[in-house]
């Protein structure tokens, strides 16, 4: 390896090291349980032209596109030559870059030559900013005044420390005040110490050294996700796919459409285009998403069909053209709640693989189940909190089963179930099982992967709030493939019975004693389940994953009394 391009190596690593130092850094300091023990906070590194330049590890897409598309937001507030060493402003409104209220994105400008010529950023899901419930859940809103404090650009701290009015803004607007500002101080000593870092690379390499590098950088990222695009049959291709409903008009399935270009070996240096027109309006309900949401939602589901080796950053983003309707689902304007943001863009997501499958079939997956949102908390002072996601089931890939209760998302971070040990600790609650859902993976020839269940026995009154989707309308399978089984919230009352509750509520009081279980949906499969191997079939019974029962009905499989499989020539 030539000496420049070593060199250039161990600058873009250096790069994205520092972001992930950041996030490690929130992780740690942060007292909100979801980030503790889910570890999931993010970090980016971007500079003055508002260009993403690395991000950390565990940065999910969701995350780095709002830190990406809101810094020119908060320049055009606060121009770059007014801004001094030290300071820190943070902003969280949707319209405007951010995701919604809860998750706060916090800037920190590096000076280069006495001027701002870098940011450092994290963000993570503060513990309660406010809103209909607690935790930033309101599933049942109808404008973004329900889901929570909004903050415009504005300067949080100096190198004095935290600005005192915008604390007291916080703590007035929280349910756990001690709590926010735990995580508002872990986010503001995150980007500290990704700009320390940065420093000692404008040290290692010099003002002029670093910005080459970095222009290198995401020139480099360009061409390879050129390249890739290239690798890709030209065409035109639609899709689209259907939202369950809004929460309140539950008659009413919502949709996402895209039509994506590939421009082919010929024309390389167009680039890819996902266009969302005739995606659905907007809805005065929670299933709508900023436009930096969206954005991630279509490059992620690009970038799976790449070379998972290309690095993101601007470079990437000048290779895929996502345009997004005003309006509509994927871009909302105020007053539209976007708290339920995860609704519309994994829409958009899937829509987008589904495009991608035509294009290229032998590398085509099905539908998965959706993550399913959902928080506990306290009725009343003191708060509690636990805000977690469990996952569905991946849908099937030609010529792979998809992996079970994982789901297919880019908007979390390392370890986004946390364990129940910390949990229980620090919540009246204990976590009763954590389980698969047999024959819930869509039948196929390559089977989708399984839902999850999980139950919660609450040894407290408690608010549940829930934001679920595909929880009516099925992950379909492809070319032959079975959807996925569906799955629910739902009460186990004192007796045993068990109501299911919709897919979209907000602060359902549980008694204590009570019991909360999560079933999520499977993903959906591919090929007819008549054709999968029965030795495919042997093992899925041997581990679990199919019942005897599923495999005579989903695979036409009898088992025989010694246990061997046969079936049934028609």
């Amino acid at each position: 390896m030539a000496p420049d391009t070593l060199t250039a190596d161990v600058l873009r690593n250096a790069l994205v090291v520092a972001a992930e130092e950041a996030s490690i850094v929130v992780v740690r300091s942060a007292y909100s349980t979801f980030i503790v023990e889910g570890s999931d906070a993010s970090a980016a590194l971007l500079d003055a032209e508002g260009r993403l330049i690395a991000q950390s590890m565990a940065t999910t897409l969701m995350n780095s596109m709002a830190l990406k598309v809101a810094l020119p937001e908060l320049l055009a507030d606060i121009p770059l030559a007014s801004m001094r060493p030290g300071e820190v402003y943070v902003l969280n409104d949707a319209y405007r870059g951010g995701v919604h209220t809860n998750d706060l994105l916090v800037y920190r400008p590096v000076f280069v030559g006495g001027r701002p010529a870098y940011f450092t950023a994290t963000m993570i899901h503060v513990s309660d900013l406010g809103g209909l419930s607690a935790g930033g859940m309101a599933p049942l809103a109808t404008d973004i005044f329900l889901e929570g404090l909004q903050l415009p650009p504005i300067r949080l701290a100096t190198s004095a420390g935290i600005e005192p009015a915008v604390e007291a803004i916080l703590r007035a607007n929280s349910r756990t005040p001690d709590k926010v500002m735990g995580d508002v101080r872990a986010l503001i000593a995150g980007t500290a110490v990704a700009a320390a870092r940065l420093g000692a690379l404008v040290e290692e390499y010099g003002e002029a050294g670093l910005a080459a590098g970095v222009e290198a950088y995401l020139d480099y990222t360009e061409a390879r996700t050129r390249a890739a695009l290239a690798e890709l049959p030209a065409g035109r291709f639609a899709a689209s796919y259907p939202i369950d409903d809004d929460g309140i008009d539950l008659a009413t399935p919502r949709h996402v459409r895209v039509a994506l270009t590939l421009p082919g070996a010929e024309a390389a240096r167009s680039g890819a285009v996902a266009d969302f027109a005739g995606t659905d309006p907007q809805v005065p309900a929670a299933i709508n998403a900023s436009a930096s949401q969206s954005l991630a939602a279509a490059v992620f589901a690009v970038r799976c069909f790449l070379d998972p080796a290309i690095p993101m950053n601007d470079g990437c983003l000048r290779a895929i053209d996502v345009r997004l309707p005003a309006g509509s689902l994927l871009d909302a304007r105020s007053p539209h709640p976007c708290g339920g943001r995860y609704v519309p863009i994994y829409a958009a997501m899937e829509a987008v693989f589904q495009a991608l499958s035509d294009a290229v079939p032998e590398r085509a997956i099905a539908a998965s189940g959706i993550l399913q949102p959902f928080s506990i908390a306290a009725v009343g002072a003191p708060y509690w909190i636990h805000l977690a996601y469990d996952f569905g089931g991946v849908g099937a890939r030609r010529g792979l089963d998809g992996p079970d209760a994982t789901g297919v998302h880019f908007g979390i971070g390392r370890n986004s179930v946390p364990q129940a040990e910390p949990v229980e600790s620090r919540c009246p609650l204990l976590v009763e099982s954590v389980e698969t859902v047999p024959d819930s993976g869509g039948p196929g020839r390559f089977r989708g992967g399984l839902g999850s269940r999980t139950v919660y026995r609450f040894l407290a009154d408690c608010h549940v709030t829930t934001r679920g989707d595909r929880l009516r309308l099925a992950p379909p399978g492809r070319d032959g493939g079975l959807p996925g089984r569906l799955g629910g919230f739902y009460r186990r009352r004192l007796d045993g019975t068990l109501e299911r509750l919709a897919s979209k509520v907000n602060n359902v009081r549980f008694a204590a004693g009570e019991a909360f279980v999560v079933e999520t949906t499977g993903g959906g499969g591919i090929g007819s389940p008549l054709e999968r191997d029965l030795a495919a079939v042997a093992e899925d019974l041997r581990a679990g994953r199919v019942t005897s029962r599923g495999a005579a009905e989903d695979y036409g499989v009898r088992v025989a009394a010694d246990g061997t499989l046969s079936r049934d020539a028609s």
